[in-house]
């Protein structure tokens, strides 16, 4: 296991067990809507918020981060039992896995870097193949590759969530037409190769159910380090 692997946050707990929190609070707070109790990204970069705690002035304080930017998504190590106030629009569950394998020295694939004038086919790729959220300005949060094919995105993936020592991969899809060519793995190993030139450890999420993407995940050296919760909640009617 990697140095920044190892490392735990005071108290025991692993950073990436408050990915997003962490996130918004060090390498991207920048980002950052809300307050010391609750935070969360804006809504057309990523829908993902935090809490500080799981007290009322918190919940209170996710509440009001709800009604100006649209619904949040919590990724949390266990189920949160949720006050008045909140509806529930989706419960997933999610595997976390961290990259532990070995510096590939394959020939790097065909790509280009992906930009604002990229971003169109992006959202259009994405919203095709539901890879996870993306939003018009999700690119913001790091580098994004893809593979063009007849000047067709074929495929993307980039970085997203960025805390001290992690940077997670996301936005893994491939157009069903390219599928079977080995574009994801090959533009995921060129952001594996990427963040470890930073010193900082690649992760990503899964769903649960998602058993081929995991199956190529492990291929590519992640392993899995826990299960977490994802909710994506709204505000309650008064």
């Amino acid at each position: 296991m990697s140095e920044a692997a190892a490392s735990r946050t005071p108290g025991g707990a692993h950073p990436l067990d408050a990915v997003v929190w962490n996130a918004l609070t060090t390498q991207q707070r920048r980002f950052a809507i809300g307050d010391e109790r609750a935070r969360r990204f804006p809504a057309a970069i990523a829908p993902f918020a935090a809490l500080a705690g799981e007290d009322a002035e918190s919940f209170a304080a996710l509440r009001a981060l709800i009604e100006p930017q649209r619904p949040v998504a919590l990724v949390t190590p266990g189920e949160i039992a949720l006050p008045a106030g909140f509806s529930v629009l989706r419960h997933v569950t999610l595997l976390q896995m961290l990259w532990q394998g070995e510096p590939d020295s394959t020939p790097a694939c065909e790509h280009v870097r992906l930009g604002v004038a990229d971003v169109p086919d992006m959202v259009a790729l994405a919203t095709a193949t539901e890879p996870g959220p993306f939003g018009p300005r999700t690119i913001e949060l790091g580098e994004y590759l893809g593979v063009r094919k007849a000047g067709k995105l074929a495929a993307m993936a980039g970085e997203r969530m960025r805390l001290d020592g992690y940077t997670e991969i996301s936005a893994v899809c491939v157009d069903p037409e390219f599928r079977g060519q080995g574009h994801a793995a090959g533009l995921m190993k060129l952001l594996i190769a990427g963040i470890r030139a930073r010193a900082e450890t690649p992760f990503l999420h899964v769903l649960t159910s998602n058993h081929g993407a995991i199956a190529l995940y492990r291929r590519l050296g992640f392993v899995e380090r826990r299960q977490m919760h994802l909710m994506v909640l709204g505000a309650a009617a008064d």
